[in-house]
């Protein structure tokens, strides 16, 4: 990875220097100049190789990749009102919003240059880029409902998130000339490990070590925020007759005991069901992973990575 990591950000910096002057492009290098983990162009390198393709390839399409995403979050930022993004001010915020508005829609037509070259691409690309915008309405539309099924959770972040890992793979693939089975199963194996990033991020925050995820812990939970975890521990304690979750999301945001719905989650048994559920979700990557027709060598890259996720405590 540490070498489509810096094959990446080498064309990346070389596409931010040429960019234009001028307030529709600065805030554009602004965002992408922010520390970032660049997982979903990197993937599109190691789809590509995957499949005896040539990382350098696939370049374009990779930082294509990364600036649709980079264009999500120029405007969620803004539909969220989020003042930081990766602890710095958010677009919107150190501009306005308008000029965040307009700068993320010229980053969406930088991203359609740079994916529009191969059809097949353009293709894979426009299918996943509109499930991601999908993702995000359900996710608005979450707001302003009491209650959301687990079902209809793991929709929303299969939209929002997982996806655009899928396609990535399935780009580098596709660029590599693999069959159409084989980007199917490369493209369950993002699907499935982006599901398990995201529901890894609910069980973080709330029960991982805030000293090293760098959050408040139990922030989702202070917030009443419908995760995996939150949606789960209704059911459950609707299920027993427990009403302490309840009381405590009828208070105001800052008077709830975030220590006490924590505790509550792990005697409700949803800490272990929501492990259980990122565990079945590995298990079903590596399967998809198994099944392309490639030797064993090649995909030892992508299952380093998957491991790595695994493992991750921040």
């Amino acid at each position: 990875m540490v070498r489509e990591r810096g094959l990446i950000d080498g064309h990346l910096e070389n596409w931010i220097a040429g960019l234009p002057k001028g307030p529709l492009f600065e805030p554009m290098a602004y965002l992408l100049g922010l520390p970032a983990k660049r997982v979903r162009p990197v993937l599109a390198l190691m789809g590509c190789e995957l499949f005896g393709g040539k990382a350098e390839d696939v370049l374009d399409e990779a930082i294509g990749i990364e600036l649709f995403h980079n264009f999500t979050l120029m405007h969620d930022d803004i539909m969220d009102a989020s003042p930081l993004r990766r602890g710095q001010p958010t677009v919107h915020a150190k501009w306005n919003v308008n000029t965040a508005i307009l700068s993320g829609d010229a980053m969406l037509v930088k991203a359609y240059q740079l994916m529009g070259a191969d059809p097949h691409v353009l293709a894979t690309f426009n299918r996943y880029a509109l499930e991601v915008c999908e993702g995000q309405q359900h996710d608005m539309d979450f707001e302003h409902r009491n209650s959301v099924t687990l079902v209809e959770y793991k929709e929303m972040i299969r939209l929002k998130t997982a996806v655009l890992l899928s396609c990535a793979l399935r780009v580098g693939a596709c660029k590599a000339r693999a069959s159409v089975e084989d980007q199917d199963w490369i493209g369950a194996f993002g699907e499935n490990l982006g599901l398990a990033f995201q529901l890894r991020d609910d069980v973080l925050d709330a029960f991982g070590n805030s000293a090293v995820t760098g959050k408040q812990q139990g922030g989702d939970l202070r917030n009443g925020k419908k995760t995996w975890l939150m949606i789960r521990a209704l059911e459950r304690s609707n299920e027993v007759g427990d009403g302490r979750l309840v009381t405590e999301l009828n208070k105001v945001v800052d008077q709830r005991d975030v220590d006490a719905m924590i505790q509550l989650l792990r005697e409700l048994g949803v800490e272990q069901e929501a492990e259980t559920e990122v565990a079945r979700l590995e298990a079903a990557a590596f399967a998809a992973l198994d099944a392309v027709e490639v030797a064993e060598n090649r995909k030892k890259p992508l299952r380093e990575l998957a491991q790595a996720l695994q493992e991750r405590k921040s």
